[in-house]
């Protein structure tokens, strides 16, 4: 089985590759940066939206696992509509190669303002740049699909933290704080609660889900558990020994933020159970 896997040298695509070289799968990893990915993985650094045969060019694999996308923290970036005509040309020559199954990745974002837990059916009303074409993806894909007859797995990811370094999640600037000496991190009201799952657990979830085609449709990669920000910002604090105090209400919260939304984790729970294994396991 190959599994191509592109915007590999991403921040979540890293974490995939490894996992799923771990448990010996053969990668094709796609990154245009040549970013260093897993020496297991065969590298590609070819510009997915450039090549007239991505299908053939990218190793003819599998199952597609299409992560590449720029500017992700930035919500308003005009990358995402400018691009977003490029993401469905290359599922589309993907499946014209011959793909057979697909996985593209998802954010909680393209359902907007939402109090509760959110399913496969929750109605969709994205807020931001980022929101609209991600959902935009997701409804064009889900067709591209059918019309080839193909297996569709649109992955929804939430709230992700762990191999902070990197990135620019709250996470990430709490360690660069840290690196930089500050005492206190300004920090929203941290009341509205949402679904965390560390980056290795989120990478296991992802690769489980791809090398399977009962499930599809749309899969909340999640824990199906709401915990406030300000709880698990703290958590973080304290776990990683971090001198710093929390500055509440130093930044208003985003009016398209949801004061609880987290994921309805039912179908990867049975994703799980299809493996033999416990969904709560580290």
């Amino acid at each position: 089985m190959r599994v191509l896997v592109t915007g590999a040298g991403g921040y979540i695509g890293r974490h995939v590759v490894k996992f799923l070289a771990d448990n010996g799968i053969k990668v094709i990893a796609n990154d245009i940066s040549g970013k260093v990915i897993d020496e297991r993985a065969d590298m590609n650094t070819s510009n997915i939206f450039e090549v007239a045969n991505p299908y053939e060019e990218l190793g003819s694999p599998d199952i597609c696992l299409h992560m590449a996308w720029r500017d992700g923290f930035v919500h308003n970036s005009e990358l995402h509509m400018q691009q977003l005509s490029a993401h469905y040309e290359f599922i589309r020559k993907m499946f014209d190669g011959g793909l057979k199954h697909i996985a593209v990745m998802g954010s909680m974002h393209e359902v907007g303002y939402h109090e509760g837990a959110v399913d496969e059916n929750t109605p969709c009303n994205p807020l931001t740049l980022y929101a609209i074409a991600k959902n935009a993806l997701r409804q064009s894909s889900k067709i591209l699909a059918e019309k080839n007859n193909a297996v569709w797995q649109w992955i929804r990811a939430y709230y992700i933290y762990g191999d902070d370094k990197v990135g620019n999640s709250i996470f990430a600037k709490l360690q660069q704080a840290h690196v930089e000496g500050k005492k206190t991190f300004p920090f929203t009201s941290g009341k509205n609660k949402y679904d965390f799952v560390h980056i290795d657990k989120l990478a296991e979830m992802i690769s489980y889900t791809i090398l399977q085609e009962n499930i599809s449709g749309v899969i909340n990669c999640c824990s199906g558990k709401p915990v406030a920000l300000g709880v698990q910002i703290a958590e973080y604090i304290k776990n990683n020994n971090l001198n710093i105090t929390l500055e509440y209400g130093a930044f208003k919260d985003r009016p398209y933020d949801s004061p609880a939304i987290w994921g309805d984790s039912s179908k990867i729970e049975k994703i799980y159970q299809q493996r033999g294994i416990n969904f709560c396991e580290k």
